[in-house]
């Protein structure tokens, strides 16, 4: 990303102290802004690591109305692990703010070289193969983006391409009984006409017409539907109505067609674009393995879950007298679940946001802290990896009036939980 002048210094301080306050990341500057967020470029300061923070401020988020969103591009980007998208390492919180810290991408954006001229075929086509190998893999997940254009396609510093912003995207799960997506949603002049005709669409498709435009624009240097007037540009992109440019090749000509075909029954798959010859010169195909990716992060030891992936991980068995570092001073409980964390966040997530007089004080990868407004009662869940299956949750809660800390723990948080508790005959579950 091009580097943006910040207009306050206070910004910046605010962000670099909060940033201070976890202990992990140095930040350095603004890339850059946009509606809901803005982007610092920061160094991790045990590995000297270069990475890229989104900060979402909590205020404008729910004032805006995409709390859902959010957690939507969380749970998109915990199950992409890709060479061609950028990675999403965790996610940290405080009370007014969410940051995603993420793989930077030295490059910047694929858009600044285009300006710099077309591309040539053979480079036009390095870059979408990549985008390709990425998308697919995406689809694979049960992901789309519903946002691909030049803007949202970065570099590396080898040159490669990155795949960014998934805050538009959708689960599979999200397809209606039909089968199909409804939301309207992308950016006007990379949008695919059946999500203009208004009576539901596939993700993979309007994904793959995006495609179709990104590698028209790469080619030509310029979009393939253009016009100031937003219903006239609509017409256009319904009827297909575009040129190429003279120095187009046949192969090409025809293959881009297939991509900007208006009818999504018709129109090329990700599985025959792999196989087309103008695609297939050159093509290596990379092989992922994504389960492979997801025990890494689930194995005992240090395991790094981000604030999302902990909340709170469930009920299970009181586990007290199997640590031997009880502190007395505080109420604590230990649990057990081998429930999914992310089911486990959205339940207490909800009854946190339910709960006006409870804030989140601070969220990182292996913790989250409560406070009562008006109040000294701070409650503190830690989670630590017990096997390969079940997570440990800890529960301090610390206050004077104890009555103030068993209603919003036993009375409001706790009972959210209780259908997720790890059952076994051999155990008998804490009553």
């Amino acid at each position: 990303m091009p580097e943006i002048s910040d207009s306050s210094d206070n910004e910046l301080s605010d962000v670099s102290s909060e940033m201070a306050l976890f202990g992990k990341y140095e930040v350095e500057k603004l890339l850059g802004r946009g509606a809901f967020a803005k982007v610092y470029q920061a160094r991790n300061v045990k590995t000297g690591e270069t990475v890229a923070i989104k900060a979402l401020s909590k205020r404008k988020v729910v004032r805006g109305k995409p709390m859902a969103q959010v957690k939507r591009e969380i749970a998109i980007m915990r199950r992409l692990n890709h060479p061609n998208i950028v990675k999403l390492i965790e996610v940290l919180a405080t009370k007014n703010k969410f940051y995603f810290v993420m793989e930077y991408a030295k490059g910047g954006e694929l858009s600044a070289r285009v300006t710099k001229g077309r591309f040539s075929e053979d480079l036009c086509r390095r870059y979408f193969q990549q985008l390709i190998l990425a998308i697919g893999f995406c689809h694979s997940r049960g992901v789309y983006h519903r946002d691909l254009k030049l803007e949202n396609l970065l570099l590396d510093q080898n040159w490669d391409l990155k795949v960014t912003d998934f805050g538009l995207g959708a689960l599979s799960e999200h397809v209606r009984h039909d089968g199909l997506l409804h939301t309207l949603c992308g950016t006007p002049a990379y949008v695919a006409p059946e999500i203009l005709a208004r009576k539901g669409y596939v993700g993979a498709k309007v994904d793959i017409w995006a495609c179709g435009i990104i590698l028209f624009f790469l080619h030509a240097g310029y979009l393939p539907f253009h016009e100031s007037n937003t219903i006239m540009l609509y017409r256009k992109i319904f009827r297909g109505e575009f040129k190429f440019p003279e120095w187009t090749s046949p192969d090409l000509r025809r293959f881009i067609s297939r991509l900007l075909d208006t009818n999504p029954e018709t129109r090329i798959t990700i599985d025959e674009i792999t196989m087309d010859p103008w695609f297939k010169k050159g093509y290596k195909e990379i092989k992922v393995h994504p389960e492979e990716y997801e025990m890494k992060k689930e194995t005992q030891g240090n395991v790094r879950i981000n604030a999302f992936d902990l909340i709170s991980f469930s009920l299970g068995f009181d586990l007290f007298g199997l640590f031997n570092d009880v502190d007395f001073s505080v109420q604590r409980e230990r649990f057990i679940s081998a429930e999914t964390p992310w089911k486990i966040i959205e339940r207490i997530g909800e009854e946190v946001e339910r709960m006006r007089s409870v804030d989140v004080i601070s969220m990182t990868e292996s913790g989250i802290r409560l406070e009562h407004q008006g109040s000294n009662l701070v409650i503190a869940i830690d989670v630590h990896r017990l096997t390969e299956k079940l997570v440990v949750v800890e529960v301090n809660r610390w206050e004077l009036n104890a009555g103030l800390s068993d209603k919003i723990w036993n009375d409001k948080l706790k009972p959210r939980l209780f259908d997720l508790v790890y059952n076994s005959e051999s155990e008998t579950t804490q009553a």
